[in-house]
């Protein structure tokens, strides 16, 4: 059995894209993710729930809730899992080392001879201030900053924090998971000799689109989040620097900031649409029809281990390069490592994902179908004897093996993933509705406005305003019942933007 290991990888304060590049090839190639309940949910794996692979532990609580698993628990939980040899990704809420009990956990590691590594991650206690317009230093007002825990440990029979001495200090201080406690750290802070008047901020969900901030001063601003009923997770900060929020509250002041917007289109699709409405601050929800499931990736690892033996690499789709280039990263390989291969692909859009990581295809058909391949392929004459790697979806045709094969080639096919109907996020929206937690919802073709009625039912659908990509799609909509509040001028992505933002 090979030997397993534990990444304890920081999964960054709430809003994924904030996850480090390292982290997210660690998930994207674990055998076992093991996740709390700050940790993004959209870091998982697309259908890891649907298929167990990777296998998902969750070891989360909020707001002091009793844990599910205790700390004990979750250490020997990791240990386990690395002596069955697999590779476990430890996702923790913002940087494993900064009041995330990640040392507790790499110590236990270590008694146990379990090799780890640790990720760092982007902190709550910088990036929430900093998407509420708060520096936490700013040259000639905070040449400083102390992070402190607003909840110790209950066992401990003190306090370790002089809070007269930070009174005292100077700098901008932070507090983290510090809301039930937030009355008396500021009498305290009050009583060492900091003035009552200094500025300071509460900020819930930071980074998120459901961010919420609080501003008043130390002696207010315990008073003030109770009366916006605040409720963890919040970062509070205490020092002259929150004044500049007035200037620099960029986050909360873009025109979609709140919204809670669904995007009908396939995931293949969406990105386009929801990345434009994600920057200018929206909640976006995608309804897929469908979700890329990874499938088991040991046989991907091992043939990626001996990557030089092969001759040729062929894709057939985004996909598949998209997961081969996770695992060859994950196993610490870079573009040199192919230097040796020829690389095919079925299209132009395969050849462009290969491309995006620097490598430029030697083949690539005028059809782009396996048959197209085949016929460029039998004008080669180095194919007999060659060893192929093909990486492809679960039960894909066998049209492109077979055709190698006749040809004398040695081919080991991988299947890395397979499509799998996506009814989780169709509950998950129809939910969503029934609450009356969704603004609007955007609809660019008449399927997707069947794919949509179809997915939540007749009644939840006219519950929520519609944006139209234009007049067909208008069209689709009214026959469903449903009067579109916005219609796009031009009909193109750029133009169903432009009209949900007239709109808000």
């Amino acid at each position: 059995m090979s030997e397993g290991k534990v990444f304890l990888v920081g999964a960054g304060p709430g809003d994924p894209g904030l996850i480090t590049v390292r982290g997210k090839q660690l998930i994207d190639s674990a055998d076992a993710v093991v996740y709390d309940a700050l940790a993004s949910t959209a870091l998982l794996p697309p259908g890891a729930r649907e298929t167990g692979l990777p296998e998902l532990y969750y070891v989360g609580k909020r707001g002091g809730a009793k844990p599910s698993v205790s700390q004990g628990e979750i250490n020997a939980l990791l240990i386990k899992l690395a002596r069955e040899g697999k590779r476990v990704v430890r996702l923790k809420g913002g940087d494993p080392f900064v009041f995330g009990r990640g040392s507790e956990e790499a110590q236990d590691l270590n008694d146990a001879s379990v090799a780890f590594e640790v990720v760092a991650g982007v902190t709550a206690g910088i990036a929430a201030p900093a998407y509420a317009g708060i520096p936490v230093t700013h040259r000639g007002i905070a040449t400083s900053v102390t992070f402190v825990t607003g909840h110790e440990d209950p066992a401990k029979p003190s306090t370790q924090t002089n809070w007269a001495a930070l009174a005292k200090s100077g700098g901008t201080i932070v507090l983290y998971m510090g809301v039930k406690t937030l009355r008396s750290i500021a009498e305290a802070l009050i009583e060492g000799g900091m003035p009552a008047e200094i500025p300071a901020a509460a900020i819930q969900w930071g980074t998120l689109p459901k961010q919420r901030t609080v501003v008043a001063t130390l002696d207010t601003i315990a008073s003030k989040a109770e009366e916006q009923n605040l409720t963890a997770p919040v970062i509070t900060v205490i020092g002259w620097s929150v004044v500049l929020r007035d200037e620099l509250n960029w986050f909360e002041q873009r025109p979609l900031f709140g919204k809670r917007i669904v995007v009908t289109r396939a995931t293949q699709q969406a990105p386009l649409l929801s990345e434009k409405l994600r920057d200018l601050g929206a909640d976006v929800i995608e309804m897929p029809a469908t979700q890329i499931a990874r499938l088991d990736l040991s046989p991907l690892r091992s043939v990626i281990a001996g990557i030089a033996d092969y001759s040729w690499l062929i894709f057939t789709s985004q996909n598949a390069v998209a997961i081969f280039w996770d695992q060859f990263l994950g196993a610490g390989r870079d573009a040199r490592a192919l230097a040796g291969l020829k690389i095919a692909a079925v299209g132009p859009a395969t050849a462009g994902a290969l491309l995006e990581h620097g490598i430029t295809v030697d083949l690539i058909p005028k059809r782009f179908v396996a048959e197209g391949l085949l016929e460029l392929m039998h004008e080669r004459d180095d194919l007999a004897g060659s060893t192929v790697l093909y990486v492809t979806a679960e039960g894909a045709r066998d049209v492109l093996p077979d055709g190698l094969k006749a040809m004398g080639a040695e081919v080991t096919i991988i299947e890395a993933y397979r499509s799998i109907p996506d009814g989780h996020g169709a509950k998950r929206l129809s939910r969503a509705i029934e609450a009356g937690k969704v603004d609007l919802v955007t609809f660019t073709s008449a399927s997707a406005v069947r794919a949509y009625v179809d997915a939540v039912g007749g009644e939840l659908a006219l519950r929520v305003p519609a944006a139209s990509i234009g007049p067909q799609t208008s069209e689709a909509l009214r026959e469903a019942g449903i009067e579109p509040k916005h219609e796009a001028e031009e009909s193109t992505i750029e133009g169903l933007v432009a009209a949900v933002v007239r709109g808000a």
